[in-house]
C-alpha cells in the first residue's frame, strides 16, 4: 500500500461552551491548527502518484476560505472540538478523492486528533 500526506494550517478562535465554566476551554479562545489528510492506494496512477499534490490544493482553497481566523462555532455543527473537525474535513476531502483513508487535525504541538473509518 502507497500512503501520502499533505499538511495545512490555518488559525481561528472558538469555545467549548458546553463544558462547566471552570474548562479553560469553555472560555473563548484560539489555536494554529493543523490538518494532515492522507491517502492510500495498493497501485499508483500512471504518472507514478497516488494522487499529484498539486489537487490536494482545493482543501487548502476550503480551510482558507472558511475556517481561516474565523470563529469555529460559528462555521462548524456541534461542538468545534478536533474530533469534530477531523470527520468533517475526512468527510469533505473523502466526497472529492476516493483515496482518502484518514485526517488528523492539531490545536497544539503536543496534542492530536485523528479520524479513520
Amino acid at each position: 500500500m502507497y500512503r501520502i500526506s499533505k499538511e495545512f494550517h490555518f488559525s481561528a478562535s472558538h469555545q467549548l461552551s458546553h463544558l462547566p465554566d471552570d474548562h479553560q476551554c469553555a472560555r473563548l479562545h484560539g489555536h494554529n491548527y493543523v490538518v494532515v489528510v492522507e491517502l492510500a492506494a495498493a497501485s499508483l496512477n500512471a504518472d507514478g502518484f497516488v494522487r499529484d499534490y498539486h489537487e490536494l490544493a482545493a482543501l487548502k482553497d476550503y480551510i482558507d476560505d472558511n475556517f481561516d481566523h474565523r470563529h469555529l462555532n460559528d462555521v462548524l455543527d456541534g461542538p468545534s472540538t478536533a474530533e469534530n473537525m477531523a470527520r468533517h474535513f475526512f468527510d469533505w476531502s473523502k466526497a472529492r478523492w476516493s483515496e482518502v483513508t484518514a485526517v488528523k487535525v492539531s490545536e497544539t504541538p503536543k496534542t492530536w486528533a485523528e479520524y479513520r473509518p
